[in-house]
């Protein structure tokens, strides 16, 4: 890894009672940068160079991801839910001396970022999401494209072991093809080498597979709850916020990815950019053309 991120350090911190990963380098306000499925904190390898000269980047593997462990699940799926996930890494900013700090989430990163500045208001100054519109509108507002797009939400769901089972025949090919399906190229080309090794490797392991799954079993129940119980009692996200998204990505489906934020947040502003899902890797120019200003006015 230290090919992707040179000048940076590890941290294997128990938090929370999980072991989680993370790595750490820059110098300036404390940022903390959350990937999604099926990936790493590698994610960030094409964005952090330029971040660390401006922030002290902070990049966890989510529980059940990466190097972090895969604790056992429960049957309310709240081992796997958001809230829990954003208590680890509120825990892990706090054991490095952030108590309040910048977050940054892709994809189930962006649900852990939006549940923490939700559930942790003091500790969140500013928030951005990237390619990604709530829980709660992706459940309540399925079109057959959007189902279409997005049926690994339903499949990864499904009990244990249907999902697990399927997908332990052949996991670096259904890595591989679920990657490539949701880029603006419809294929791998976006991709280091690098950084698709470290996906391959931690993905293609029946704890990770299996923790993923409970990942969206958890979005299906708690998860969805949660947001829920937000929305009937009118609590709304307070910092400031910045949603991006891919003009190809997984939220362009739906009806307007600003708009529904909007529902959301007291105050947001964003828009696309040309790229699919994975905006940091197949398009860091114009992921850090958006991100740098806005962290600029609001990351301190």
């Amino acid at each position: 890894m230290s090919t992707l991120f040179p000048g940076t350090h590890e941290h294997r911190l128990t938090v929370n009672g999980t072991d989680i990963f993370a790595r750490a380098g820059g110098s300036g306000p404390p940022l903390l940068l959350i990937h999604g499925f099926p990936q790493t904190h590698a994610m960030w390898h094409r964005v952090a160079p330029e971040l660390m000269k401006s922030f002290t980047c902070v990049m966890p593997d989510l529980r059940g991801y990466g190097y972090s462990a895969c604790p056992p699940n429960d049957a309310k799926n709240e081992a796997y839910s958001k809230r829990a996930m954003a208590k680890d890494l509120l825990a892990l900013m706090a054991s490095l001396g952030h108590s309040r700090f910048a977050v940054v989430g892709h994809d189930r990163g962006a649900r852990v970022a939006y549940r923490m500045a939700l559930d942790a208001p003091a500790a969140v100054n500013c928030l951005t999401v990237l390619d990604i519109v709530p829980t709660h509108a992706m459940w309540h507002n399925f079109t057959v494209k959007l189902a279409m797009k997005t049926y690994h939400w339903l499949f990864l769901a499904q009990p244990n072991p249907l999902p697990e089972m399927l997908i332990e025949q052949n996991p670096v090919g259904y890595l591989d093809y679920t990657i490539a399906s949701w880029t603006k190229s419809k294929d791998l080309s976006s991709f280091s080498e690098d950084a698709l090794a470290e996906y391959r490797l931690h993905y293609a392991t029946p704890e990770h597979i299996h923790a993923t799954c409970n990942d969206y079993r958890a979005g299906a129940t708690f998860d969805l709850a949660a947001d829920e119980a937000d929305r009937a009692a009118g609590r709304k996200i307070a910092c400031p916020t910045l949603a991006l998204w891919g003009e190809a990505g997984i939220p362009s489906e739906t009806e307007g990815p600003l708009e529904t934020w909007k529902e959301w947040c007291d105050d947001v502003e964003g828009h696309g950019i040309s790229s699919g899902h994975f905006m940091t890797e197949e398009n860091p120019q114009a992921t850090l053309a958006a991100l740098l200003p806005f962290l600029a006015r609001h990351a301190h």
